[in-house]
């Protein structure tokens, strides 16, 4: 065998190149699979010749039996790509009974210019045979007719053996001394190159290489956040493509070490993964890898070599390698299909937001229903969503899968597990404390630590320094911002909080939660008018809806509070989210019973149990229907988030003991009612699930233990529960409570006999309440007792 010239086929506006495996239209190529490429290759080499179906079948599928209908396909595929139409085939000619032909003159083009006949092919030898047409005296048989495939059949493993180890001998011999990358040891993956023809590779090699690098806790990657970032300000499209110049170009903007380029070739029937290293900064190659796939089926294991490989050359040692290093088909999923969607669902997420990528990852569990990760990212988005229960139903999933994934994606799994299904909030901060200390670049158990488990146990300054972490990790994660406001606002530090936002606008960074917090801190403020001009920006986000219902009926506007309420129901029924509409419901109920309205409270509690029977609405409807003297259908509901979430920190800590107390104050038992509310002290000053999502709930052991003291009739003992609210008025922010504490607060200076604070006291809730509407049985009593002050 001797190597020959270059070959390519042309005709119309279209070019076929053998080597690549690649249609071209101009410079532009036409996607189409594998098979199809195949399909045309033939039809082309046999131009204006007829190609029976069953030596198409045989030529493609030389090895299996198929069905006709797939040949039917691949020639779809190929008219639908070549612009052929019913009236109009300019290419591809069906002759009924027999077969097809390529109807267009094709022209061979070699890089010397000589038409030839290429009778036998590989990626890195060609075979090139003169015909001499007169001196055989008969027709040409073209390579890709059944014969020429069963040459090529059986010089194919010949032909890969000797590529292969050619190619690895240059590798040993150019091995350059490991490469100890620098800085904070980022690394950005680029897109892979793919040159197969499949697009079911494009995206879903990128992120199976993330998954395997994930592993090391020497390594930390840029993220998508970041990445999206800087694409916006090169002003580059969201969904651009990470082609090597510009993954390279992000890398450097975002002081990383070194950009991974990745790339695969088809080689027959085998694929050739590739795998560079360059340094962001000088374009230096740092590294080199390739491995071998014999089979379609072998490339996530090709995928895990090389990324194993790559962090042997850059420092890792072997010991850490061999304990952080599940092959990818476990980690992930053995359906390159499944991995596709999971993949694009990331980059969807990371682009256009939780809702736009749940249908992606819903996808990759339908397509694989052991694929533990995607599972867990569906209950990921339930949870942002607020579909509590399909969030938990899913995470239970994920969890029962937790054992066929990598060791960081067990942490996030088990700590997603104990935050969304569990509830305890104690087992997921060990998880996460020690995700942390085994992978000290990760930002995720972090963010977890400061966003769901800090702010139930009330831990704010412990929320600040985490979410703090975040940043510094990753200072382009958008929620770590949203988080550390929050945090802020909950400590008082109404600047700070301020002055985060500020931080994160800077950096371009902005989300609709970050319209809520400018909300809620004007509100703090008690900057009416900032808050007007505020909601007036977000008119379509239930969120906002929501909250300004609680801020009007904190202020006794309760009609209008019923209106927004009914407005944010109405915004989360039109997303499909009717978990979080029944909360919106339950809150409304709440609102009502606080400020006295027995009759509604009970309607607004039944309907949003109609709705959902999540645990954050039955404990709403549940208060609601204790506070509205429905003693028994509260009782039932107790039970029930009882006996469904025994280790639920809410739950235990919050929840039950505030339900019973309430029941115990009915049945004219205050203390046995304060010694019930002892269990919750720890965490009294949290911020329980309903508080965070609902927007009720918050301080609420706190207010009940100061009713129980009045009906004691223990002044002093009351008057220092509703200080407390008073003094933690970030955590309670326009829950009706902040503004009945004060009205409470006089009622236990009355009790004292302190005239001159109980006046006070009275006065300051009046004043809140100076517009309120006028039938609200709480104003019309709190109006008759100041009147007897």
């Amino acid at each position: 065998m001797s190597p020959g010239p270059k070959v390519v086929y042309e005709f119309g506006p279209f070019r076929v190149d053998p080597d690549k495996q690649v249609l071209l239209r101009g410079d532009q190529t036409v996607y189409i699979t594998p098979k199809a490429f195949e399909t045309l290759l033939i039809l082309v080499r046999h131009s204006r010749e007829v190609v029976t179906k069953d030596e198409l079948l045989k030529a493609v599928w030389p090895d299996a039996f198929v069905e006709e209908a797939n040949l039917s396909q691949n020639i779809f595929v190929l008219r639908k790509a070549l612009g052929d139409t019913a009236e109009d085939r300019r290419y591809i000619v069906t002759l009924p009974g027999r077969g097809y032909r390529f109807a267009a003159q094709v022209r061979t083009v070699t890089e010397e210019g000589e038409d030839v006949v290429i009778e036998s092919r590989s990626r890195s030898q060609t075979m090139i045979k003169q015909i001499d047409h007169e001196s055989t005296g008969a027709a040409r048989d073209l390579p890709g007719s059944p014969r020429d495939n069963a040459i090529w059949k059986r010089a194919l493993p010949i032909v890969a053996v000797l590529v292969f180890a050619g190619l690895g001998a240059a590798f040993f011999l150019h091995k350059r001394p490991p490469t100890t990358l620098g800085g904070t040891n980022s690394v950005l993956v680029a897109d892979f190159t793919n040159t197969t023809g499949d697009p079911i590779f494009d995206g879903m090699l990128r992120q199976g290489l993330e998954v395997q690098l994930e592993q090391s806790p020497y390594l930390s990657l840029i993220s998508d956040d970041r990445i999206q970032r800087t694409l916006r300000m090169m002003n580059q499209p969201a969904d651009a493509r990470l082609a090597p110049e510009l993954a390279r170009e992000i890398c450097e903007r975002t002081s990383g070490a070194a950009v991974l380029e990745g790339s695969i070739t088809a080689l027959g029937t085998q694929y050739v993964l590739g795998l560079r290293a360059r340094n962001c900064t000088t374009g230096d190659m740092l590294d080199e890898e390739q491995a071998q796939a014999a089979t379609k089926e072998d490339i996530l294991n090709a995928l895990s070599q090389i990324g194993a490989k790559f962090r042997a050359r850059v420092g890792e040692s072997l010991s850490t390698i061999e304990k952080h290093n599940t092959p990818l088909a476990e980690a992930t999923t053995t359906s390159l299909e499944a991995l596709k969607a999971y993949s694009t669902g990331l980059q969807l997420l990371s682009s256009a937001g939780s809702a736009p990528a749940l249908p992606l990852f819903k996808r990759a569990t339908e397509i694989d229903r052991k694929f533990a990760m995607a599972y867990a990212y569906l209950g990921r988005m339930y949870g942002d969503t607020g579909e509590s229960a399909l969030s938990a139903e899913n995470t239970g999933r994920a969890y029962q899968l937790r054992d066929h994934v990598s060791e960081p994606e067990r942490f996030f799994i088990t700590a997603s597990y104990d935050t969304q299904v569990t509830g305890n909030v104690e087992k997921a901060a060990q998880t996460c404390k020690l995700w942390a200390q085994t992978y000290p670049r990760e930002m995720l158990p972090h963010a977890l630590l400061s966003g769901l488990i800090y702010q139930v146990t009330g831990e704010y300054e412990g929320a600040v320094q985490e979410s703090q972490k975040v940043i510094e990790i990753d200072p382009d994660f958008t929620i770590g911002y949203d988080i550390l406001a929050y945090s802020y606002e909950s400590l008082g530090k109404v600047e700070e909080a301020d002055k985060t936002l500020q931080q994160a606008s800077a950096r371009k960074l902005e989300i609709p939660w970050f319209l809520l917090h400018r909300y809620r801190i004007a509100f703090l403020k008690d900057d009416t008018e900032e808050m007007k001009r505020i909601a007036a920006q977000g008119p379509g986000i239930a969120e906002l809806a929501n909250q300004e219902s609680f801020v009007l009926a904190y202020s006794g506007h309760l009609r209008e509070a019923g209106k927004m309420s009914e407005r944010a129901s109405q915004l989360s029924l039109q997303a499909g989210q009717s978990e979080t509409s029944a909360l919106w419901e339950a809150g409304k109920a709440v609102q009502e019973a606080l400020l006295g309205n027995s009759s509604a409270a009970r309607r607004n509690a039944v309907a949003s149990l109609d709705l959902s029977s999540d645990r954050e609405v039955e404990y709403g409807a549940s208060f609601a229907l204790a506070l509205s003297g429905d003693s028994a259908q509260s009782r039932t509901l107790l039970n029930d988030l009882q006996k469904r979430f025994p280790e639920d920190t809410s739950v235990r800590l919050n929840y039950i003991p505030t339900l019973r107390a309430l029941l115990a104050i009915n049945q004219g038992e205050p203390a046995k009612a304060v010694a019930l509310l002892q269990i919750a002290a720890p965490y009294e000053l949290g911020a329980p699930e309903s508080s965070i999502h609902g927007f009720f709930g918050a301080l609420y052991p706190v207010y009940v233990r100061g009713e129980a003291y009045l009906s004691a009739h223990q002044g002093a003992k009351a008057a220092a529960e509703f200080q407390n609210i008073l003094d933690h008025r970030g955590i309670v922010i326009g829950d009706p409570i902040g503004a009945l504490a004060h009205l409470q607060l006089g009622r236990a200076y009355a009790m004292l006999g302190d005239t001159v604070k109980a006046k006070a006291a009275y006065q300051h809730f009046l004043r809140l309440w100076q517009d309120a509407d006028s039938d609200i049985p709480v104003l019309k009593k709190a109006q008759a007792e100041f009147a007897k002050l």
